[in-house]
């Protein structure tokens, strides 16, 4: 047999092991990649400039920019929110699941998701320095800011931290329900700081969304291979 004909059949039977919902999330990364990647050309190119900024000053006051809409404990609840996506809060929680892995016996899952997430951060970074996109200008920003843009850091990082959390956590746990609340839950935080963003002046909508694609898909593809290759079986 010819050498790329067995190049070729091995990789039809790697594919042919995979279980049909393990196809379904891999076509999902890979989608998820490609409206990254689409995103991001657009962003470079200017082409969602009038969309953001249409967007950022619905959410504040005609009459001074430098107002959210809405009554003050939304402002407050939404500072309040955005601090859950801090490097403070997502590295507390990285330390205390992992700690909660490694003690419940699942040392395997444990340093897989602690690799997990650092390896999602450092991304991030890179992702940042890459596209160099200043903050947004139209809106006062309503908290203090200093790094780049695109992606929105706390929308990536709580994408990838509690996502990527939230899965390899729910392989530890036995039962369906269980495992459904811990993934919901982190969907919801993340959603829930990826608005808080937007809402506080300090990135632009596509910038969450760059966040939320690159972070879910990293997340996801990291539960792909922790239930290929990593058993739910304490050790």
């Amino acid at each position: 047999m010819a050498y790329h004909q067995r190049v070729g059949r091995r990789i039809v039977e790697r594919i042919m092991t995979f279980e049909p919902i393990s196809l379904v999330l891999f076509a999902v990364a890979a989608g998820g990649l490609f409206v990254f990647f689409q995103l991001t050309g657009e962003v470079l190119e200017g082409e969602t400039r009038a969309f953001d900024e249409t967007v950022l000053l619905m959410l504040r006051s005609a009459e001074d920019p430098g107002t959210a809409i809405g009554p003050f404990w939304l402002s407050h609840a939404m500072n309040d929110i955005t601090a859950l996506g801090g490097t403070t809060v997502l590295s507390l929680m990285t330390v205390l699941v992992t700690g909660y892995l490694v003690l419940a016996r699942r040392r395997k899952i444990a340093i897989f998701t602690f690799l997990s997430v650092v390896g999602g951060w450092a991304l991030s970074a890179s992702l940042k320095l890459g596209v160099a996109r200043p903050r947004p200008d139209i809106v006062p920003h309503l908290v203090e800011v200093h790094d780049l843009s695109f992606p929105s850091g706390h929308a990536m990082l709580s994408a990838v931290t509690y996502l990527t959390l939230g899965a390899l956590l729910s392989r530890a746990e036995p039962g369906r329900i269980t495992r459904i609340y811990t993934i919901g839950v982190a969907v919801l935080l993340t959603f829930l700081i990826g608005v808080s963003r937007v809402f506080l002046g300090v990135h632009y909508p596509t910038d969450v969304l760059g966040g939320w694609c690159a972070g879910a898909t990293w997340a996801l593809i990291c539960w792909l291979i922790a239930r290929r290759y990593i058993a739910q079986t304490p050790g």
